[in-house]
């Protein structure tokens, strides 16, 4: 009989073990200022119970990739019409429950102070993947750079481009690169995430994307999860008022609340 209802008790504790994520509550961030805004979170996740785990990467396949084979729980680092694209493309059964902040792309260069000052054939490195190609391209665009066959395509790549007055090349590099590429070019059109890395000011950039941008960086879970206790915990910390003001005050308008 005793050793029925260990079996029992036993029976009941794994059952219950599995129900929450295991080691943890694991979210996958890249760097700034995802993983710095997880951070913050973390004290008041720990006094709910709950413990964030930060993967960071700068790898922008790697967190959907490991959300749907449930390698993390969540993910924070990309815009929706990325996650829109991997979706598309990959077929992840992946969501966003929470629009949590924008970064405004920036066109920064070590060689002009002004984009009236780029020279007839100047080279503009650009993000070489498919949704941040296309907001470099658009962000030209709303300085009368370029003109692009479709001015509102959100998949638009240099291919794209049909007019190009001043006959700029464009230098397509991975978007963590660029800071890099400065030196070598006229201008490069970068991420705020990687700017900030970098130690370069946004307040420094030539031009700022507008306030009123598509790209809001989101939460990411797996469809399903939505309604997990520790997924709506992590989603209110990362809404509350104490995260807006984290993070008007520390990016000082680099960053903007989305909620």
């Amino acid at each position: 009989m005793i050793k029925q209802i260990l079996i029992v008790v036993l029976a009941f504790l794994v059952g219950s073990c599995s129900k929450e994520p295991k080691n943890g509550l694991r979210v996958a961030a890249s760097p700034v200022p995802h993983a710095q805004m997880l951070e913050f979170v973390k004290p008041e996740l720990k006094k709910k119970g709950i413990d964030l785990i930060i993967v960071v990467t700068d790898d922008y396949n790697m967190p959907n990739r490991a959300l749907a084979n449930k390698e993390v729980d969540a993910n924070f680092f990309q815009h929706i019409p990325f996650l829109d694209e991997q979706i598309k493309q990959f077929g992840y059964e992946i969501e966003s429950i929470a629009n949590i902040e924008i970064e405004p792309m920036g066109i920064y260069s070590k060689k002009i102070h002004s984009l009236s000052e780029l020279k007839s054939g100047a080279t503009v490195a650009i993000p070489n993947d498919p949704t941040n190609e296309a907001r470099a391209l658009l962000l030209l665009q709303s300085q009368g750079l370029l003109q692009l066959d479709d001015p509102n395509n959100l998949q638009s790549t240099a291919l794209n481009v049909a007019e190009n007055t001043k006959g700029l090349r464009f230098v397509e590099a991975d978007a963590a690169m660029l800071p890099r590429t400065l030196p070598d070019v006229d201008a490069a059109a970068i991420n705020t995430n990687y700017a900030l890395e970098a130690h370069l000011n946004p307040k420094d950039a030539l031009v700022l994307e507008s306030k009123d941008s598509p790209y809001v960086n989101v939460l990411v879970v797996r469809n399903g999860d939505e309604n997990r206790p520790d997924i709506q915990a992590l989603k209110e910390a990362m809404t509350s008022d104490n995260m807006r003001v984290f993070i008007l005050e520390k990016y000082q308008g680099a960053v903007l609340p989305a909620f």
